[in-house]
């Protein structure tokens, strides 16, 4: 059985609908599918001999689901591998969230099921080799960005630390940009073109993981002479909004490194780092020349709310000289997602009787957007007997009676659910549920005519008055 731990909060009973709160648990990525999870039953408490009867059940996730629950012993299984890159990419926080409902009385359970980080990945860099031209006369102290490692795991699992081989003329120095570790070369030693022509160097990049993981860049530098001034940008860090799905070819901001040198040593092209992901560059587009940064792709906010770049000036010198920035531009979320509605249907039909607060169906409404834009109001439809009650969970609802209900006047409603946020303008969904009212015995036999007359013709016998 895979390690478990879970949590029972508190419950709730509202409406015919009893809401337990979030059971919580934590499996590691990658475990073999069909591995036991935890017993879900047992932890909410429920007799396993009742299970079958009351249609103990997961009623989201479909046939692709990462889990199962057995509906007779109330076990929670891995049904597919796991993969927790491929569900929250770099998102340090990772949870699956299952609905359980059960019946007789009704109950609907919420399971959240944390994966955790399994150091299946090792660190990689984009390129074998990186060749760098730098000039005898550049002074000491100067730093020229090294391309990063990548590792899709997180936390510890993720690259930790970057070892330089051992040499006379440079070391090795981390920059923290936000939650990114940034290595540079740096120069702690003239160097001199007539005593040596090539140095070759080797990046470690090792990730905390236990076995360790690591990758290898094969440094290569080239002494050349002259262009003794590198570009330096006007900020080392520039700022800017994009509200999404902006137009393409809009600008977002112009960068601007200037050089000290002379004719061609001090003018400045600009280019992306060599660290830059490749989403970025389908979305964005660089001036060389002018340092113009235009949009060039679909910007979607529900797909990543920042982008970090880094900017790379450079002269034209031999060797050229180059220097860096760092370019955050956040992305503002527009109301461009309507609600989504998902019933979950109690039964086929409502008895005429059923006392008010009678629950008929289960609706939870959710929306891709972010703040207000995201927040949803639930209605239902005018002068029906049926009302919707809030759950105890945000944005979930149940369908009850709220009037008597007659057969015999209405045997069948079409009502429609409808779920609108609060963006400018606000977008909107709509569901329509029918619902059939049964029958149960609640009227008494009647004659058609009452009182009810009969003739009868004189001197008739015994035998005809029967037969009439």
């Amino acid at each position: 059985m895979v390690s478990s731990s879970c949590l029972l909060l508190f419950s709730l009973v509202c409406f015919g609908e009893v809401v337990s709160a979030q059971i919580k648990y934590s499996t590691p990525e990658e475990i073999r599918v069909g591995s036991t999870i935890g017993n879900v039953a047992k932890d909410l408490g429920l007799d396993v001999s009742t299970l079958v009867n009351r249609h103990f059940r997961l009623v989201s996730g479909g046939e692709d689901a990462l889990f199962e629950v057995n509906p007779t012993s109330g076990v929670l299984c891995a049904h597919r591998r796991i993969d927790r890159e491929e569900l929250c990419d770099k998102n340090a926080a990772c949870a699956v969230d299952l609905k359980i409902v059960v019946e007789n009385p009704l109950e609907i359970h919420y399971v959240s099921v944390e994966i955790t980080d399994a150091n299946d990945h090792a660190p990689s860099f984009a390129e074998k080799e990186k060749v760098f031209e730098i000039a005898e006369s550049t002074l000491p102290g100067a730093r020229f960005q090294l391309p990063g490692a990548r590792d899709a795991d997180v936390g510890i699992n993720s690259v930790q630390r970057y070892k330089l081989s051992p040499n006379d003329h440079f070391h090795l120095e981390i920059r923290d940009k936000d939650e990114d570790k940034i290595p540079f070369l740096v120069l702690q030693k003239n160097l001199d073109r007539e005593q040596k022509i090539i140095h070759s160097l080797i990046l470690t990049a090792t990730d905390g993981g236990t076995p360790q993981k690591s990758a290898h860049l094969n440094l290569t530098i080239k002494v050349l002479d002259i262009n003794d001034n590198r570009p330096i940008f006007s900020k080392d860090v520039y700022s800017a909004t994009l509200r999404e799905n902006v137009s393409l070819e809009t600008v977002v901001m112009n960068v601007h490194a200037t050089d000290l040198d002379d004719g061609i040593n001090g003018e400045v092209e600009y280019g992306f780092g060599g660290d830059v992901n490749t989403k970025v560059l389908q979305l964005f587009r660089l001036d060389k020349n002018t340092g113009e940064i235009r949009v060039q792709g679909q910007i979607d906010y529900e797909t990543s709310d920042v982008f970090k770049l880094d900017i790379q000036a450079s002269d034209k010198g031999q060797p050229p000289m180059t220097t860096d920035c760092r370019v955050i531009i956040k992305v503002i979320d527009i109301n461009d997602n309507k609600p989504e509605i998902e019933v979950t249907t109690i039964s086929d039909s409502v008895p005429e009787d059923s006392r008010s607060g009678t629950v008929i169906y289960l609706i939870s409404v959710s929306d891709l957007d972010s703040g207000v834009n995201g927040k949803v109001i639930c209605s239902v439809s005018e002068n029906v007997p049926f009302e919707l009650k809030p759950s105890f969970k945000e944005n979930m609802y149940s369908l009850v009676t709220n009037q008597p209900l007659d057969r015999e006047a209405v045997s069948d409603y079409e009502i429609s659910i409808t779920a609108t946020d609060y963006g400018d303008p606000p977008l909107s969904s709509a569901k329509t549920l029918n619902i059939r009212v049964s029958d149960v015995n609640d009227n008494f036999p009647e004659f058609k005519h009452n009182p009810l007359e009969l003739y009868l013709t004189e001197n008739i016998s015994l035998v005809q008055q029967y037969f009439l």
